[in-house]
């Protein structure tokens, strides 16, 4: 498990694979501090990582990252950690345009 706050490349994630999953890597995004932790085999495990480091639960959502996929692909908004009806989120999909918004942005700036 790794977090980053500073751009990798594209291909330092391709070097993760296969992981857990095969072509799939988990992912956390936290939308306030704008840092994604990687690689676990949960995504609790990296959301519990990242409040251990500071981070608020509210901001941390759950991603799926696809390397060898295209653009349209290559992130998936599911996640148990997303279920939050407090927040009112009551799926495993991120739901709300601009949270979604903020994630793809974060992955987009620190994966190059």
């Amino acid at each position: 498990m790794i977090i980053i706050s500073q751009p990798i490349k594209h291909s330092e994630l391709n070097g993760m694979l296969p992981g857990y999953f095969g072509d799939m890597i988990k992912a956390v995004v936290d939308v306030r501090k704008g840092i994604l932790g990687l690689d676990a085999e949960l995504h609790a495990d990296i959301e519990k990582e990242m409040l251990s480091q500071g981070s608020i639960q509210t901001d941390l959502w759950g991603i799926n990252l696809y390397p060898e996929m295209d653009e349209d692909d290559f992130i998936e908004f599911d996640s148990l950690i997303n279920i939050r009806p407090f927040q009112g989120n009551r799926s495993r999909d991120v739901l709300d345009p601009i949270v979604r918004k903020q994630i793809v942005d974060i992955v987009n700036s620190l994966i190059i």
